[in-house]
C-alpha cells in the first residue's frame, strides 16, 4: 500500500509550496495528461494516466511508495477525493485544495454563486441535470463526454435559458461563450468544461442569502396550501385532494412532473415549490395563462403547454411522476404508455375509479384506491360548510415505483 496519498487540486495558477514539496517526494503521479507534463513531475516517479479513478486507486493502493493524484479543480468537490477514500481501497488521503471549476465559471462570470445549484452530468444523470435546469434559475452544470453543452441544450428544447460555457478553464486554451440554449448545439465544445445556465428572475435577497443553492423557505410556510390562495379552483384541485396527490407522487429534485389539466395551477406550483421540473398542460388557454400567473406569483418555474390531451402529450419530454387532472381514462391509458414511475388521477365515481383502475393494471401498474371524503366546517358554529368526495387512484410502476 502507498505510504502516503496527496491529492492536488490544480486551477491553472502555479502550484504552491505544498504541492510543489508533496510531488518533489512522488514515486507515483496520476493524472490527465496536461498534469503529468508539470514540470514538478518527478523524472523518475511511475506515470498512471487517470482515466478510470477507481483502476488507478487500486494501482496507487498497490504501489509501495509515496503516491500524488493531481485533479483539475478542488479534488474534494465532486471529484477523486471520494473514490480514493472507499474502504474498498483502504487509502489515507491528504488533500491540497485549488479553485473548484464551478468557482472559476462564475468569477469569469462576474456573479455570484451562493444561490446556484450545481449538478453533474454524464449520460446517466444527464436528465435529471436538465430537470434541475428547467426548474431553477441559475444552475452549473459539471459535463461530460456525451453530456455537454449540446446534449443540455437539445434536452432543453422549448425552455429558453442562458448558457455560459467556459472550456478549458485554467489553461492557455480557455475561452467563455454566453449563448442562448437553442444556438448549443449549433457548435463542438471543448472538454472539460463548465455550463452556467440562466433563466427566469435572478433576484438575490437583500444582503446575501444564508444558505447555499436553493432556499427551501421561500414562500408561504407549508405545502398544499388552502384553495383560497390560488383563488377559484376546480373540483380536481381541492386542498386535500391535491395533498393526497402530492404525497402519492413526491416529487422530487431533478424530477420531472407532467401535470395534466393543471386547471388554475394549483398542483404545479405545489410540485415546482418541491423543486421539481414541471409541465402543466391545459386545453384551456385562459387555465394556462392563470397558471402561468400562479407560478410567477410564488416565483417557481412551470413550462407551460396549451392543448389537447393525450395528443399533445406525444412530443413531451419522459415524465417521471404525473398527475392527470382531467381527461378521464383515455389520458391515463396514452400516460401509461410512457411508463413514468408512479401516476395519480381522481374521479368522481366508482364506476369511472374502476375504469381507470383497469386500464393502469393492463399497463402493468399495481393500482390502489382511495375514496376521501372532506368536510369543511364553519368553526364559529361547527356545522358544515362544504363536502368534496373523491375516488383518489395512484398506478405505480413495480419496477420502478421509488
Amino acid at each position: 500500500m502507498a505510504d502516503r496519498v496527496t491529492v492536488i487540486g490544480w486551477d491553472g495558477s502555479p502550484l504552491t509550496a505544498a504541492a510543489r514539496s508533496a510531488l518533489a517526494a512522488a514515486t507515483l503521479v496520476a493524472g490527465a495528461g496536461h498534469h503529468l507534463k508539470l514540470p514538478e513531475v518527478p523524472a523518475g516517479a511511475e506515470r498512471v494516466r487517470l482515466g478510470s479513478v477507481p483502476l488507478a486507486a487500486r494501482r496507487i493502493a498497490a504501489h509501495r511508495g509515496t503516491a500524488v493524484v493531481v485533479a483539475d479543480g478542488d479534488p474534494g468537490f465532486f471529484g477523486v477525493v471520494r473514490t480514493l477514500r472507499a474502504p474498498e481501497f483502504g487509502l489515507e488521503v491528504e488533500v491540497v485544495p485549488a479553485v473548484s471549476a464551478v468557482a472559476a465559471a462564475f468569477a469569469r462570470a462576474g456573479m455570484p454563486w451562493d444561490d446556484a445549484q450545481v449538478v453533474v452530468a454524464h449520460p446517466r444523470t444527464l436528465r435529471r441535470a436538465v430537470n434541475v435546469c428547467r426548474a431553477h434559475t441559475k444552475v452549473a452544470v459539471l459535463t461530460s463526454p456525451g453530456a455537454g453543452p449540446a446534449e443540455l441544450g437539445l434536452l432543453l428544447d422549448g425552455v429558453h435559458r442562458t448558457f455560459v460555457i467556459c472550456e478549458e478553464l485554467g489553461t492557455e486554451r480557455e475561452r467563455v461563450t454566453v449563448l442562448t440554449s437553442d444556438k448549443a448545439a449549433d457548435h463542438t465544445w471543448r472538454d472539460p468544461n463548465v455550463v452556467i445556465v440562466m433563466g427566469g428572475p435572478v433576484a438575490p435577497s437583500e444582503g446575501g442569502g444564508w444558505i447555499a443553492g436553493r432556499d427551501p423557505g421561500t414562500g408561504p410556510r407549508g405545502w398544499a396550501l388552502p384553495d383560497g390562495v390560488y383563488g377559484d379552483l376546480g373540483e380536481g384541485e381541492t386542498e386535500l385532494l391535491r395533498a393526497a396527490q402530492l404525497a402519492r407522487l413526491g416529487p422530487h429534485v431533478g424530477d420531472l412532473v407532467w401535470d395534466i389539466g393543471c386547471g388554475g395551477g394549483a398542483f404545479a406550483t405545489e410540485a415546482a415549490r418541491l423543486g421539481a421540473a414541471v409541465i402543466a398542460v391545459d386545453r384551456d388557454a385562459d387555465e394556462c395563462a392563470r397558471t402561468m400567473a400562479t407560478a410567477r406569483r410564488f416565483g417557481v418555474q412551470l413550462q407551460i403547454t396549451h392543448g389537447n390531451a393525450p395528443h399533445i402529450l406525444e412530443n413531451l419530454p419522459e415524465p417521471d411522476v404525473v398527475r392527470v387532472g382531467g381527461g378521464g381514462a383515455a389520458v391515463v391509458s396514452a400516460v401509461a404508455d410512457r411508463r413514468p414511475r408512479r401516476i395519480v388521477t381522481h374521479a368522481a365515481t366508482r364506476d369511472a375509479a374502476e375504469l381507470v383502475g383497469r386500464g393502469l393494471a393492463e399497463h402493468g401498474y399495481q393500482v390502489e384506491c382511495a375514496l376521501l371524503q372532506s368536510v369543511e366546517l364553519d368553526t364559529r358554529a361547527w356545522t358544515e360548510k362544504e363536502r368534496s368526495v373523491a375516488f383518489l387512484l395512484t398506478g405505480l410502476l413495480p419496477d420502478r415505483s421509488l
